[in-house]
């Protein structure tokens, strides 16, 4: 039997550290796979104008899989400073490569487990009665939609007459904007659709229904953003009754949530909501596990085609220090993630129980789990640094 191709895509700054020692983790663990490398970033942009070049998506749309580390995004007056010079007069416009990579492919299924490992001292606490230290056990999956909503772009500064008239046609439009100067607009749109709000739903029922979760939340905002999040918790309803009575559906505005998460972030089990607000709770999930140095994804197409990423970002600042000092558990958890997805779960409950004993023991820690600040010195001052940590995973095997 041949060996699986993963296609590596390390992207900007800190991408290509933590992927590479992420392939190692893999390849001491017993993951039997060839690795081809695809061009993702803004080096790209800069030097040829486009981010996610054609031959990255060939690759993909090849080998299915990919493991992508991170990228640098800028704004928009800043992207067109730094292309080549020979490109500037060809009206290219900068958007993320990650983004393409999501609508190009329909990745429209996200998933964000958001879980305490035990004895991490970045664990989010509270004080209980009698001021009582009280560490909550948080064990959250962020089904996040991951292809429309505000993130689906269409939008608009200074819209055309056609679209602006149609806007114009809106009483609320009208009333409230309708004295602006088109000039002085801009328009973001909110698109959901029922396809793919069921595909989101059923996705977090069926992840909760598989690992025996109790509740599904759907995290919007339909008492004012009435026929989107209304309708996303009107099918949520429907599919619930339907086919999945066994699991509570629970209810909550966007808002309320970020209240409720560090209030009682252990009462919460699988929750989904649309790309704008999926990325916001996914988040601030996050910061109750340790940080966005635990912060694994994994993205899904109806076609087969899935990528696994962490959610930080590119951190260039760290990028050029002489030894790396960025916590890679996150880059590894996607990993674990890819291997489920293909199921190697022998190999990813391996490598997701290595970690879980490194941080309990408490004698390798990054910078982070140290409370330090981001300094090339910290790994003089008993940090561990990147490969330091990728090596006391391995040696768990």
């Amino acid at each position: 039997m041949s060996k699986r191709t993963i296609v590596l895509m390390p992207g900007d700054g800190i991408g290509k550290t933590v992927l590479d020692e992420t392939v190692r983790v893999l390849n001491a663990a017993g993951f039997e796979a060839d690795y081809v490398e695809g061009d993702i970033g803004w080096e790209f942009w800069k030097k040829e104008g486009n981010p996610l070049p054609q031959r990255t998506i060939d690759l993909i749309a090849e080998h299915k899989v990919a493991l992508f580390g991170a990228i640098t995004s800028k704004p928009k007056d800043e992207a067109f400073e730094e292309l080549a010079s020979e490109l500037k007069e060809k009206g290219l416009v900068y958007s993320s490569p990650i983004v393409g990579l999501r609508q190009h492919f329909g990745l429209d299924i996200c998933a964000r487990p958001c879980k305490t490992y035990k004895n991490n001292p970045l664990n989010f606490i509270k004080r209980g009665i009698g001021d009582e230290i009280v560490e909550p056990e948080v064990d959250v999956v962020v089904f996040r939609q991951n292809t429309e909503g505000l993130y689906g772009g269409v939008e608009w500064s200074n819209p055309p007459k056609d679209v602006y008239n149609a806007l114009m046609t809106h009483p609320k439009f009208k009333q409230n904007f309708g004295e602006t100067p088109v000039d002085e607009l801009s328009v973001s749109t909110r698109i959901f659709t029922k396809k793919a709000t069921e595909r989101i739903l059923r996705a977090a029922f069926e992840h909760a229904k598989e690992y025996g979760y109790k509740s599904v939340t759907v995290c919007e905002k339909p008492n004012v953003i009435r026929e989107t999040s209304g309708m996303m918790y009107k099918m949520a309803q429907q599919l619930q009754k339907s086919d999945y009575s066994e699991i509570e559906l629970w209810n909550t505005n966007i808002d309320a949530q970020m209240m409720w998460l560090t209030k009682n972030p252990d009462t919460y089990g699988v929750m989904v909501a649309g790309n704008m607000f999926g990325d916001i709770i996914s988040d601030g999930f996050a910061g109750l596990i340790g940080g966005l140095g635990f912060a694994c994804s994994a993205q899904m197409s109806a076609d087969g085609v899935a990528v696994f990423e962490p959610t930080h970002g590119s951190a260039p600042k760290y990028a050029d220090y002489e030894t790396s000092i960025v916590n890679p558990i996150a880059m590894v958890e996607s990993a674990c993630m890819m291997l489920d997805y293909l199921n190697e779960k022998e190999i990813s409950t391996k490598i997701r129980k290595a970690i879980s004993e490194i941080i309990s023991e408490g004698n390798v820690r990054t910078y982070d789990m140290m409370k330090m600040t981001g300094r090339a010195d910290v790994v003089t001052k008993g940090a561990a640094s990147t490969t330091q940590m990728a090596d006391a995973i391995i040696a768990k095997f």
